[in-house]
């Protein structure tokens, strides 16, 4: 059995931890909050932008454009999402395996845009070919920021480095709900409608100004780019959302065993207490 004084030892690292614990908590929820009014707020606009350029696809007819067919290259960009910190459950770890266990992904047929230190660290650890690193944006990001990935993008795209963009993240559904989600970017794919009204609606023709190839290399990077921005948002909130209940959780971990090593140093207290009396009585009866 452990020594009272071991048990004390242990008993006041496991405060400490927890004292660590809580002020994280504390942290993530002050974030989760700004990172969640932030993401609300955006959300609007990004759904806008999204159903505007489906539905704009879908009225476009067969226009002969870079960004709606696929390339020749069979190598795929795939933009990962990350946070720069653990002590997030498995924010991280789930991200990384949506890149892992797709049975479409190889390590040989993939370029990996790392957004966060830990989605590269896991996929470089992993063999897999990282060929940007943009971690320190996830920290604050902005529209700009997203602007300047598109642009790196696009630029590979049409070079032929890369023939389809993938972009994987966490989407931010409530404070204790986040999933991990993939959406291909480009080539910009038309979704199939239902309903009568739909099908109507994409018999509509639509005339662009000025011409729809240049309206498309007008409008696609400005919709990479709201999709980059919103998935940015989303994954802030989720990492903020993921700490502050891996916190929460080790919080109450770290009381149940305070209230176990507390439980176990009144025993041996107690022991040691019988133990000296046992033998003051012992010596008495010696002596007597």
């Amino acid at each position: 059995m452990a020594s009272m004084r071991d048990i004390k030892r242990r008993r006041t690292s496991v405060q400490s931890t927890q004292q660590i614990t809580k002020a994280m908590k504390l942290v993530s929820t002050v974030k989760l909050q700004k990172a969640r009014t932030r993401a609300e707020e955006s959300k609007p606009y990004f759904d806008c932008m999204y159903a505007t350029m489906t539905s704009l696809l879908a009225k476009a007819g067969n226009i002969n454009h870079p960004y709606l067919k696929a390339d020749d290259s069979k190598k795929k960009a795939v933009i990962v999402v990350t946070s720069n910190r653990g002590l997030a459950g498995g924010y991280n770890s789930n991200v990384v395996k949506m890149v892992t266990e797709n049975e479409t992904f190889t390590k040989e047929n993939i370029r990996i845009y790392a957004i966060g230190g830990k989605g590269l660290e896991l996929l470089k650890h992993k063999g897999y070919d990282i060929v940007a690193d943009y971690s320190e944006m996830i920290e604050e990001p902005s529209y700009d920021d997203a602007k300047s990935i598109t642009k790196r993008l696009l630029t590979d795209f049409e070079n032929g480095e890369i023939g389809e963009i993938y972009l994987i993240y966490t989407f931010f559904k409530n404070t204790v709900s986040h999933i991990p989600t993939m959406i291909k970017v480009l080539p910009a794919e038309v979704q199939e409608e239902a309903g009568e009204e739909d099908a109507k609606a994409q018999l509509t023709p639509m005339n662009f100004e000025p011409e729809a190839e240049e309206a498309i290399s007008l409008l696609v990077p400005k919709y990479i780019s709201s999709i980059l921005y919103g998935a940015f948002v989303e994954a802030v909130a989720s990492e903020n959302g993921a700490r502050m209940q891996a916190m929460d959780s080790a919080t109450s971990n770290a009381e149940e065993m305070i209230d176990d090593l507390e439980l176990k140093y009144n025993r041996a207290r107690q022991g040691a207490i019988t133990q000296e009396l046992t033998e003051i009585i012992a010596g008495a009866e010696a002596i007597g």
